[in-house]
């Protein structure tokens, strides 16, 4: 009688599965569901997030690493113990959580955001894990548990934005520590050059190392594709970690020499704007690849002990791992039902009807101002994208008073209903905008005031104090208004603050919204009584305000 073959097809692993192929096949349509919600979620960043391009050949890859890890990887199954069950459970309500966590996201701040992006990513990682350990089980034997099936899922947190604290620090460290390699070298080639941030300062230009050029683009994609080669074209286990610990330093070290090669031809006075900028880095990330690749293939070669042992059938007396089955099932049908509902709650209304009001007339003109020096603030419609939408207005005010000029600044921006969530309103606050401008928050006992204008008493303003870069203190009181009412402001980043926010505003978007801010030199008290303060919040008062 015939051995039966040692890597057995995907039809022959389904005919022995016995009683539990009705349950794997339904499990099976539900990872594959998940994975395209998952392609359709991440799409908008591929297309858009150069650093996360090589998303696109995800799929293709996902199959591909599958097809790998079943015929011609380990042929490692798990035994029919409880600790799988456990597992499976385990992964299934983590699965669970980071889901609801990106529903929090996208409900609060919408699905462009890059935390609702990876939760989910994350989730859809550890439901497939899940598969993984019920599908490798002795009783079903479908697909094995080894290092190449398991990155088949793991690679999509690499396809995935990082958050953006986590972002941030690693591009401002790479910026800066490649600003400073460059300058390094220079010196040694004799090239006069100083650093002043991430700005190289060379004797007739400067070249700026920005966010894009910090080398993290080539980092992600570099460790993305050390990462695959690993499951690909190694097979001995230490030849993968050290594939995959090269990945990044090369990627950094490659980057480095784009950025002096650039560097030096800015010095002798080309120009490195366009193409030079652009086709160094193309040939760069095609060089880095080919390096990766034949490293790989260099390490895969090397003794190497078959440790796939022969396949065969379960045993006919092995009962199929009925409730790890419906246990993952759950799990699958659970997050695929919880996906529905956010999607349905976050589906975009569209920007509805509505009378947005005339800022012009908000705001007083000079001849609402006697004795005030007025400037309209132009280039705002700059911000529009950041801000999402181009309803925004903004005005300074200068007096000579003689212990010296009094300055008050104006401001109102208007969302239409539907047009953006409140809590993507909420982190363009002067607490979230103005640091980045170079200004310092004073710490306040007191950060709500409750102001009078002309015998009314306004809803509570939100109320900061600022230093700017050359010291000067400017006192800052804002309001957020949602339907014609004043909200609360909640940290849009926090837990508590992003469910609160939910639950008050995620679930209808049909409010109009309007910001207002006042900001001057002045305390309160020097100027609630001018007649521009109070023909200002007299002209709010229709608003809400």
């Amino acid at each position: 009688m015939a051995e039966p073959a040692l890597n057995p097809s995907l039809t022959d692993r389904w005919k022995s599965a016995g009683a539990g192929r009705r349950s794997a096949l339904a499990s099976a349509l539900a990872l594959a569901l998940l994975g395209s919600a998952v392609v359709v979620l991440l799409w908008p960043q591929w297309l858009h997030n150069a650093e996360l391009s090589h998303g696109f050949f995800m799929p293709l890859l996902f199959l591909i690493l599958l097809h790998e890890g079943t015929t011609r990887g380990t042929q490692r199954y798990l035994p029919d113990a409880w600790w799988t069950t456990a597992g499976i459970a385990l992964l299934g309500v983590s699965a669970l959580v980071l889901l609801s966590l990106g529903g929090l996201y996208a409900l609060a701040l919408d699905w462009s955001h890059s935390i609702a992006s990876t939760a989910p990513t994350a989730a859809f990682v550890c439901l497939g894990l899940a598969s993984l350990l019920a599908f490798s089980r002795r009783s079903l034997r479908l697909v094995p548990l080894n290092w190449t099936t398991v990155l088949a899922f793991g690679l999509w947190l690499l396809c995935a934005p990082l958050p953006p604290g986590t972002y941030q620090r690693i591009s401002l460290h790479l910026q800066l520590g490649v600003t400073h390699g460059v300058i390094v070298a220079l010196h040694l080639l004799g090239a006069p050059a100083i650093q002043q941030g991430n700005v190289i300062e060379l004797a007739h230009t400067s070249v700026g190392v920005e966010e894009a050029c910090s080398g993290i683009r080539s980092l992600i994609s570099c460790v993305f594709a050390g990462t695959f080669f690993s499951a690909c074209l190694v097979r001995r286990p230490i030849a993968r970690l050290l594939l995959i610990a090269l990945a990044g330093p090369l990627a950094i070290v490659m980057n480095f020499v784009r950025s002096l090669i650039l560097t030096l031809l800015a010095n002798d006075g080309v120009q490195i704007q366009a193409f030079w900028h652009d086709a160094t880095g193309y040939a760069i990330l095609l060089v880095t690849a080919l390096v990766l690749a034949g490293l790989a293939f260099t390490l895969s070669h090397g003794p190497h002990r078959e440790t796939t042992p022969p396949f065969r059938n379960a045993p006919k007396a092995s009962a199929p791992p009925r409730f790890a089955l419906a246990l993952l099932l759950t799990s699958l049908t659970s997050s695929l039902a919880l996906a529905g509902f956010l999607a349905a709650c976050t589906r975009p209304t569209g920007i509805l009807p509505a009378k947005a009001p005339v800022l012009k007339s908000l705001i007083p003109t000079e001849a609402a101002a006697p004795g005030w020096t007025v400037t309209t603030v132009g280039g705002l419609q700059r911000f529009a994208p950041i801000l999402q939408t181009k309803t925004l207005l903004q005005r300074d005010y200068i007096r000579k008073d003689p212990d010296g000029p009094t300055l008050v600044t104006l401001y109102v921006a208007y969302w239409a209903p539907g047009q953006s969530t409140p809590s993507q309103v909420a982190i363009h606050t002067p607490d979230g905008c103005w640091p980045g401008a170079g200004w310092i928050k004073v710490p306040e006992k007191i950060d709500r005031q409750s102001l009078d204008v002309d015998g009314r008493v306004l809803a509570p303003a939100e109320f900061r104090v600022f230093t700017s870069p050359g010291g000067i203190p400017e006192n800052v009181w804002y309001w957020h208004l949602y339907d014609g009412k004043p909200i609360e402001q909640l940290d849009p980043y926090a837990i508590k603050g992003l469910l609160t926010m939910a639950l008050r505003y995620g679930f209808h978007r049909g409010g109009e919204q309007l910001f207002v801010r006042i900001s001057s030199n002045r305390p309160w008290s020097r100027i609630e009584r001018d007649p521009l303060i109070q023909g200002f919040f007299q002209n709010l008062k229709p608003q809400g305000l």
